[in-house]
């Protein structure tokens, strides 16, 4: 099996089933994980397929049947819950692990960890993903909207900071009651939604992602390996890796994803981008902000 979230796995593999699997799959992603716990009359049922249906279906993802699917999918749930004390103890037996084997440099533990994560992120990023999510956020029609959550909030305004310099329309989510209920109702269809979301994932965010899709609006998610909830109503989906010398969760991997967005959303703009660089800039001139 390929490393990474089942869902994922599952998505890049759609192309490579027939029509009734792919009816299984999509029952999977859009109830995920849940889905994946029903037994195989149940999830057949759902699917509109026969029981052969939904073991052919786990066997061409290379499961022996749906015991050994079931089986991954609980050692997934296992890691895609992970507390920061639960890693801090992962991480502490394999710094024991580390130092026994001579080899408990910091440094050097930190730049094989995150170049190897950053590297490994962006190999397996799908290239119409990646394109989808700049054409989104490259279109001048679209207003777009960026939320995040308790840490991933720095990620959504690094994102939005960026765009805003290089585009008109672009605002974050906000805090207020009042306020956050007033930009969520007026969603509409020219609307796009970035939601950040990562382990321990927050129902909120797919509460935001269910209330922008009712409206019109679309969905672009990065998340972690292990997908949040959010993704089976996003229109995109951008994964990566949280590999980290610590017990809390790496964003290096994610910052070079949103860095990669930001240029390709450069490259889509074209003379527009720096038009808008050279406005702003005189804009903060003036109000002596330089």
């Amino acid at each position: 099996m390929a490393s990474g979230a089942l869902a994922d796995v599952i998505r890049h593999k759609l192309g490579d089933l027939s029509p009734a699997e792919r009816k299984v799959a999509r029952v999977l992603l859009v109830n995920y994980p849940s889905a994946g716990f029903e037994t195989v009359a149940v999830l057949a049922e759902r699917a509109g397929v026969s029981a052969p249906t939904v073991i052919r279906f786990v066997n061409r993802l290379g499961y022996r049947g749906f015991p050994d699917f079931q089986s991954a999918l609980r050692e997934e749930l296992d890691e895609r819950n992970a507390s920061p004390l639960s890693l801090y103890e992962s991480a502490g037996r394999s710094r024991s692990d580390e130092a026994a084997d001579g080899d408990a440099s910091l440094l050097g533990r930190g730049s094989r960890l995150f170049s190897s994560a950053v590297a490994q992120t962006l190999t397996e990023l799908p290239p119409h993903d990646l394109e989808h999510a700049v054409s989104l956020l490259a279109d001048g029609k679209r207003r777009i909207t960026l939320a995040g959550g308790r840490f991933t909030h720095l990620l959504a305004q690094y994102l939005g900071l960026h765009l805003m310099q290089l585009r008109g329309d672009i605002r974050l989510l906000p805090a207020g009651d009042v306020e956050r209920t007033a930009a969520l109702g007026g969603l509409t269809r020219r609307d796009v939604l970035v939601v950040f979301d990562y382990r321990r994932y927050e129902q909120d965010k797919v509460i935001l992602a269910q209330l922008a899709l009712e409206q019109g609006a679309k969905v672009v998610l990065f998340t972690d390996k292990w997908l949040s909830p959010v993704s089976a109503h996003a229109e995109v989906v951008l994964s990566s890796l949280v590999t980290t010398p610590s017990p809390y969760d790496s964003f290096v991997p994610t910052l070079a994803v949103v860095e990669t967005v930001i240029a390709g959303v450069v490259a889509a703009l074209g003379d527009d981008a720096p038009a808008r660089l050279r406005h702003t800039e005189e804009i903060a001139r003036r109000i002596g902000l330089q």
